[in-house]
């Protein structure tokens, strides 16, 4: 296995940087092992190289337990964010983004698991702008960290009055929230802004400034949360979410130093930056990444979405790594 390959396979930062180091020093020595004359210089490179490949067993075999705990840590997530938003394609999909939003709810139902609104923006037709969501249960982000990407609909929209089918996308990102985590947020690189809570939640909520804005100004990152009926309980949510964001971007961050160049999870909502299409003239949704296709659209859209994850972890485990095109 050459030096790319290892950077690939062990998406580690210290020790991955330990074992190229390694790799490069017995390169060095395979140089003057080859060049080498005299029998006792021979040995002694020899037995260098051996101390050098011990050292690089057992630097892979720290690497594999790390990222053995790294998936076990992962699978136990119980907490996660999801948010849907709106991308190409004006009302159409925002209306599209509600649709998936409520996809996932009744899937979440079925789970067993909790869900929860934090935040919504809702256009003229009551589609979602953007909306962000609290869900909670066993095997959350495993089940649901595949659904992170850009999904593109096809069909003829209900403002559409001569019967053409339209193409619009709308965003999903999922939000581990870990409960042990590196970030470090210094409280004068945040600014907060308040307001009133709009919708259900009785006459406090719409009299009470209790809705919060969180803007991290370093990154220019933005949470808003609303579902609590508390300024505080608002910020402290608000504060939880903002640091999934920047676990998740440091996270991107380290993988582009081993792992190439990645999209990241919104994106732009481009409809080029697809992970999926719902084509309902077609009653079929496709999922690019790999290469899949299911009927019944209606029922997939009322959260029947077991099929769907089973495959993508299955491809997942078999060594494909699931992302968008």
């Amino acid at each position: 296995m050459n030096l790319e390959e290892l950077k690939k396979k062990y998406n580690t930062s210290y020790s991955a940087g330990v074992l190229e180091s390694l790799i490069k020093e017995k390169e060095e020595v395979l140089l003057l092992l080859k060049d080498a004359q005299d029998e006792g210089m021979i040995e002694m490179t020899n037995n260098e190289l051996n101390k050098i490949q011990e050292q690089i067993n057992a630097t892979e075999k720290q690497i594999q337990e790390i990222l053995n705990k790294e998936k076990e840590d992962e699978e136990e997530v119980n907490e996660i964010v999801l948010e849907v938003r709106a991308g190409a394609g004006g009302d159409e999909a925002s209306l599209f983004a509600w649709q998936l939003a409520h996809m996932y709810e009744l899937f979440c139902y079925s789970q067993g698991w909790f869900w929860k609104t934090n935040y919504e923006s809702k256009s003229d037709l009551d589609g979602y702008k953007e909306a962000s969501f609290e869900i909670k249960g066993k095997d959350v982000y495993k089940k649901l960290s595949h659904e992170t990407g850009v999904h593109r609909v096809q069909r003829i929209p209900v403002t559409e009055k001569n019967g053409r089918t339209h193409t619009s996308t709308a965003s999903v990102a999922v939000l581990p929230i870990f409960k042990k985590t590196t970030i470090e947020i210094n409280p004068s690189d945040l600014e907060m802004e308040y307001s009133r809570s709009g919708g259900a939640g009785g006459q406090n909520v719409n009299k009470v400034e209790t809705a919060v804005r969180l803007i991290h100004k370093p990154t220019g990152l933005d949470v808003r949360c609303t579902s609590e009926r508390t300024q505080l309980a608002n910020r402290e949510k608000a504060l939880v979410i903002l640091t999934a964001k920047l676990q998740q971007i440091k996270e991107e961050e380290e993988n582009k130093k081993y792992a190439g160049e990645r999209k990241e999870q919104i994106g732009t909502g481009d409809r080029s930056e697809k992970i999926r299409t719902y084509n309902f003239p077609q009653d079929r949704l496709t999922d690019h990444r790999i290469k899949k296709s299911w009927h019944n659209l209606p029922k997939i859209m009322a959260g029947a979405l077991d099929e769907i994850i089973s495959e993508l972890e299955v491809a997942e485990e078999g060594g494909f790594t699931v992302e968008p095109m």
